[in-house]
C-alpha cells in the first residue's frame, strides 16, 4: 500500500466539546493531508471550521445515540459515496457506529481502524474492526484485539507564536496546570496540594469548565488568592510552558494526557497524579504513590526542592519525546499500521 490513501476519520463527540480526542483527530487530519492522502472528516456541523483547511469536511448528525438508524443511515450513505481505503473511528462511539457499518457492508470495501482513547468497561465496540490503536502502555493492556499497536498522541513541532491571552505572573516558581475545569481532572485536589506548600511562588490552572466556579470558592476558601489563578481558556498553553517552572497533571484518569507531551516538548519539568500513559514517560519520583491530596502535595513538593535537579533528571526524557512525540511520528506511525493490516488481509489491494 504504496499509493496514496483516501482515509474517513469518524468523530462523533458533539461539537461543545473540545479536547484531547478532538485535538488528537486534527493534529492526524492535518498530518495525513500533509504527507499526500486525502482526508475526509465525519463529525458534528460544529467542528467545521477547525478541520475544513485539513479535510474534506462532512457533517454527520453523531448528536443521536449510536444506534439510532438516521445516524447510522447517514454514515453508510457519506462513505458509500465517499469509498474510503480506510475508515477510522476516533473513540468508542465512533468504533461502534463503524462496527455497524462493517457488519452491514462486509469486510473487503474498506479496512476498519478505531483509536481507543480511554480505559473502557467493556471495548467491545472495538472487536470487530480489523485493527485497534491505544494512545498509551496501559489502555493497550486492557485490550484484547488480534491486531493493536501503541501510537502516542504527537503534536505540531512548528515554531508558536510567544503570544497569550493572558499576560504569565512573574512570581516564581510558576507552576502550570491546563484542561478542561471539569471534576474529573482533579484541580480541587491541586489546590488543596498547592495550599500545603509553604513557599512562594504562583500556581495557574488555565482552561474553562463547569467547576469553575467551584474551584474560585476554593480558592477563597483555602487563603489561596494571592498564589492562585485561574485566568481562563488559553489557545497557547506551551508558551506558557517555556515559562513555566513546573508543569501538573492532577487528573483523576487520563488516556493519555496531552498537557504531558506539551510539556516535555517544551522541556518543562513535570509531575502528575499516577494516570494512564504518564508510567511510560516519567521517572518514579515525578509520579505522586497515589491519587490522595497528600501524596500529590508530597510530590510538589520534591520538585519544588530543588527544580534544576528535576530538569536535568527528565532531560533524556525530553530528548526521547523530541523523536517520538511529534505529529510526524504519529502520523507515521498510524499509517504504517495501516500498510500492516493491509499486508495481513490477503488480496486486500485487489478488494478495494
Amino acid at each position: 500500500m504504496t499509493r496514496p490513501l483516501r482515509i474517513a476519520l469518524l468523530l462523533a463527540t458533539p461539537g461543545s466539546t473540545w479536547g484531547g480526542m478532538e485535538k488528537h483527530t486534527l493534529e492526524l487530519a492535518r498530518g495525513l493531508s500533509e504527507s499526500g492522502h486525502e482526508v475526509h472528516v465525519l463529525a458534528d456541523a460544529d467542528y467545521r471550521e477547525p478541520f475544513m483547511d485539513v479535510s474534506h469536511f462532512h457533517p454527520a448528525p453523531v448528536q443521536y445515540s449510536r444506534r439510532h438508524p438516521w445516524l447510522g443511515l447517514r454514515l453508510r450513505r457519506l462513505l458509500r459515496r465517499i469509498q474510503p481505503d480506510i475508515c477510522h473511528a476516533q473513540g468508542n462511539k465512533a468504533a461502534q457506529l463503524l462496527s455497524n457499518v462493517k457488519r452491514r457492508r462486509g469486510t473487503t470495501e474498506s479496512m476498519y481502524v478505531g483509536t481507543l482513547h480511554g480505559t473502557k468497561s467493556s471495548h467491545r465496540a472495538f472487536a470487530r474492526l480489523d485493527g485497534v490503536i491505544a494512545v498509551s502502555d496501559d489502555i493497550a493492556e486492557s485490550l484484547e484485539h488480534p491486531n493493536k499497536t501503541v501510537i502516542f498522541n504527537g503534536i505540531s513541532t512548528l515554531p508558536l507564536s510567544a503570544t497569550t491571552a493572558f499576560e504569565p505572573p512573574t512570581e516564581r516558581p510558576l507552576v502550570v496546570a491546563a484542561g478542561r475545569l471539569e471534576p474529573v481532572k482533579g484541580f480541587d485536589r491541586l489546590l488543596r496540594a498547592w495550599s500545603q506548600e509553604v513557599g512562594h511562588g504562583q500556581l495557574v490552572i488555565l482552561g474553562e469548565g463547569s467547576a469553575r466556579g467551584k474551584l474560585e470558592k476554593q480558592v477563597k476558601q483555602l487563603g489561596l488568592e494571592d498564589r492562585a489563578t485561574l485566568p481562563g481558556y488559553e489557545t497557547n498553553v506551551r508558551a506558557w510552558l517555556k515559562q513555566a517552572d513546573l508543569c501538573i497533571i492532577s487528573s483523576d484518569r487520563e488516556g493519555f494526557p496531552y498537557i504531558l507531551v506539551e510539556a516535555l516538548l517544551s522541556e518543562c519539568p513535570i509531575i502528575s497524579t499516577p494516570v494512564s500513559g504518564v508510567s511510560t514517560w516519567l521517572p518514579e519520583g515525578c509520579i505522586a504513590a497515589s491519587l490522595s491530596t497528600d501524596d500529590l502535595a508530597a510530590c510538589l513538593s520534591s520538585a519544588l526542592a530543588d527544580l534544576p535537579a528535576l530538569r536535568e533528571t527528565l532531560a533524556p526524557t525530553f530528548a526521547r519525546a523530541a523523536e517520538s512525540l511529534t505529529c510526524d511520528a504519529m502520523v507515521r506511525r498510524t499509517v504504517a499500521f495501516y500498510e500492516h493490516l493491509a499486508a495481513a488481509t490477503p488480496d486486500s489491494d485487489e478488494a478495494r
